[in-house]
This record gives structure tokens, sequence and C-alpha cells, in this order.
């Protein structure tokens, strides 16, 4: 058979003056195609006035400029998968949680975000979840309402385990029967916006009367301080408190000692920093009666901080109650926080001496030149995710005798709660947490979104947008060297 000059189209592809030799086997001229196209030869599909071409006959009718259709890709064509592809619209909450990876979120029950952020805030301290996982409840104080209401958080953190979209309805009940205020309905029979600061505190009040502190272990310092509940252990810091007469020199120091679960950050026209809000009540002047000068005498009421929680509560004083109108105002006024926080300037000067050791091994790990690949290795490590599970390979943050406490001063922004509006008992409330280097998750109700540090430090306030209310902060963990 004679050899023919024709035209190869191949999709949009056309190649002229392509030498066919029909003495040779066909295969020969797909090798040739393979070289033009890529496609595989066992993928070709040669096809001429309706004719295909067998790989070991010709069995086309060619003549020179006739056009010879080429079917085939190059890539291999993919297998049907053995499971079926599911889309994320068509998943149900479990297997778009388990997809997403992302963490559970809580149904509002109607205006309970206040509620669900609080337990999200609450969720980011590790140790809190091992204590409600610990808890045993007992049958003889089942109607107690610290009982209900710390066997309702064990039942919703549980259920949170399973990073499905969680309805929190045993707790919200709880939560009614234990603070009634938090029952009131509007004229329409929903449920009234509530206080997100006022909730966190009576769950925090409730847990610390059922939750036992932990225990450390044996061979540790003797003189271990005694906690009676594991909210005063993990989340309790204390106050030295000195009264001096500002009038009388002579007059002798008092000393008390008041115990907290959070600290206030105050607002007013000079602050503008966290750390300036809450130095600005540390200080006071008052008016007391004075038994050495015989009348009302000035004096100074000092704050200073003898013990640090682990975990360390700060509340925004962003609500400021209006007569007139019967509403809490918000003072929507922008107060920078940190992302890490040192607290050493707000506590006493033994406490200072106290926290200068692991201090010191702060900076000497930070003193130390790294070469370029451990800079880049511990970069990647600061984006993995947070170890809380393996302890043996940071430094330890409580001091010897008190499981609990911090030693350093140093702590990072574990979770922030947020408010968008204009009074406590309106607008909404949302849930910010870290979960590990610069990825934080956003939980407004139900829906459950990942977030940047950038956006994190854009809830300082200023606007209508969502301002930091309450922030906790966890201790800075320090890895060994």
């Amino acid at each position: 058979m004679p050899s023919f000059k024709v035209k190869v189209k191949w999709g949009r592809e056309l190649y002229p003056d392509i030498d066919v030799n029909t003495d040779e086997d066909p295969i020969l001229f797909k090798a040739q195609l393979f070289a033009l196209t890529g496609v595989q030869p066992e993928r070709q599909k040669i096809m001429c006035k309706g004719g295909i071409l067998k790989d070991d006959e010709w069995n086309l009718q060619l003549k020179d400029g006739a056009v010879v259709l080429l079917l085939g890709s190059k890539d291999k064509v993919p297998e049907m998968p053995q499971t079926p592809v599911k889309f994320i619209e068509d998943m149900n909450d479990a297997e778009a949680a388990t997809a997403m990876r992302l963490p559970a979120g809580l149904t509002n029950l109607g205006n309970t975000c206040y509620m669900n952020a609080t337990v999200q805030c609450l969720r980011a301290v590790p140790e809190l979840r091992k204590a409600l996982e610990k808890f045993q409840p007992d049958s003889s104080d089942a109607t107690s309402y610290a009982f209900t209401i710390s066997s309702a958080m064990k039942i919703v953190f549980a259920q949170m385990e399973k990073g499905t979209t969680i309805t929190p309805i045993v707790l919200l009940q709880a939560l009614h029967r234990a603070s009634p205020q938090f029952a009131q309905t509007g004229e329409n029979g929903t449920y009234r916006q509530q206080d997100a600061n006022e909730c966190w505190s009576e769950i925090l009040k409730m847990l610390q009367q059922k939750l036992l502190p932990l225990k450390q272990e044996l061979g540790e310092a003797t003189d271990k301080k005694v906690h009676n509940s594991f909210i005063e252990q993990f989340f309790g810091g204390t106050f030295e408190v000195k009264m001096t007469a500002d009038e009388a020199p002579d007059e002798p120091v008092t000393v008390s000692t008041e115990n907290f679960l959070q600290l206030s950050c105050f607002i007013s026209m000079e602050v503008k920093y966290m750390q300036s809000g809450l130095k600005s009540k540390m200080k006071e002047q008052l008016v007391k009666n004075s038994n050495t000068l015989g009348r009302d005498a000035h004096y100074t009421r000092t704050y200073l901080i003898s013990r640090l929680p682990a975990y360390l509560t700060v509340q925004f004083v962003r609500f400021q109650y209006k007569g007139k109108e019967g509403i809490n105002a918000k003072v929507l006024k922008d107060i920078k926080f940190p992302i890490d926080f040192d607290a050493f300037e707000l506590c006493t000067p033994d406490l200072q001496n106290k926290l200068c050791p692991m201090r010191s091994k702060y900076k000497d790990h930070e003193d130390k030149k790294m070469d370029v690949e451990t800079q880049i290795n511990k970069t990647a490590k600061s984006l993995e995710v947070d170890g809380e599970d393996d302890e043996t390979k940071y430094e330890q943050f409580w001091f010897d005798n008190d499981l609990g406490s911090n030693n350093s001063g140093y702590y990072t922004l574990k979770a922030v709660l947020t408010h968008k509006g204009r009074s406590s008992s309106s607008g909404h409330y949302v849930a910010w947490v870290r979960s590990n280097g610069d990825v934080w998750y956003k939980f407004d109700d139900d829906d459950v979104t990942s977030v940047t540090t950038d956006e994190i430090l854009r809830l300082s306030g200023g606007g209508d947008w969502h301002c930091a209310y309450v922030l906790l902060y966890g201790p800075k963990r320090l890895e060994k060297c």
C-alpha cells in the first residue's frame, strides 16, 4: 500500500502533512502520533470516515489530504473511587466537622449566645476539661444548683468532643434554675439577652463548689498550698491590700488579703491600653475614720497580686448603668490588649522575687543565638498543634508547692469573649478561641470559622464591630532546652 500525507485533528490542535506509510504496522503510526501529542498508543482512538483503526491492520481508506481524527488524553483517566465522593453541602453536621476538622459549635436557643460564648472560652482550658471528665456526680446532692450545672457542663464538654453542633439545653435549664434572671423572657416569649460576664461568673461559682482541686505528685514540695476547689486552684488569684493613712504617718499600715477570679480593666479618657486600665484601680484614694486622729482622714489603698493563677481572666468594664434609660450602656472606646501579657509589675515585691528564676530561664532561652536552620524549625514548630498532651517537652509553669499557679508572670491569650451592640442586654456575643500558633476559631453559636491573630487584635473596640469584653490568658509555655 502506498504512503499518504494526511491531516491529524486532535481536540483543538491540527497537524497538517503527516506522513502515513501503510506498508508499516499501524502501531508505528500511533507511535508517531504519541511523539506529536503525548497521548499513549494504548489510549489512542484513530478514526477516518467513520472507521476506527485497528492495531494489526490498515482498515481505513486513506488518501492525500484526508482528515484523521485522534481521540485520547495525555493523562490517565481517573478511576471511579471505591467510596462515592460526597460534597460538604451534602454532609450532615458530624461528617462536615470531620472533613473540615472544625470544633463543635453550640445551637442558639433564643438569645443564648452569652452562654454559648462563655462555654467555648472556658473549654479552652485543658485542665478544666480533665477536671469535668473526672467529676463524679453524687446522688445525695442531685438537687443542688452547683451539682446540676457541674453535671451539665460535664455532659456538654463530652458531647463537644465529637466535633458536631451541640444543643446545650441541659446546661441552659440548669442555669435557669440556679439563676432565674437568665430565664427572663420578653414580650414575644423568647429569652432575653443577658450579660455574658455574669453568666461566666455564675458558672465558675457553681463549679467552684463541686470540682475538687487537682492533686500534686508525691515527692514534691512538702509545704504545699491547700486549695478548696479546682476553680480556686487554677483561676483564683490573691491580692495583698495595704491601707495607709496619708495624714498620720505614724499610724500602722493595715495589711489584708482578697481573693479574685478575674481582674477588671477600667476604662476612662486616659486609658488606651489594658495594662494601664488594670493599674488604674489598684491604687485609690478614700476617706474614712482614723482612730489615731479621731476624725475622718484621707487614706491610700493599694492592691498588689500575691498569687497569680495559671489562668488569668480580665474583664473590660465596658458597661455603665444609665438610670434614665434603665440600661447598661456600652463604652465603645478602643482599648489595646496584648497577645502575650506580662503581669510582673502588678505583683508584690515578694512574689516578684519568686518569679525571677523562671523569668531568667525565659531570658536565657531568648538570648541564645540560633542558626538559620534552627530558626526555621522553631517557626515550623510554633505553627503545629499545641502540645498540651506532651507535657514532658515543656518547663513546669507552676510553683512546686502550688499546682495551678503561674511561676513566671508570663501569659499568652487563649480566648476572647466579645460583644457587638450598644448594651449588655442586647446585641450579640461571640467567642474567639486559640487553636495553635496563628490559628484561632471564631465561635458564632453554631457557625465555626477559622481566623488569624490579626483579626483577634482588631477586637479592641472603637466602633460597632465586636469588642473584647472578657479575655482569658493562660500560662506561656517554655520548651525545655
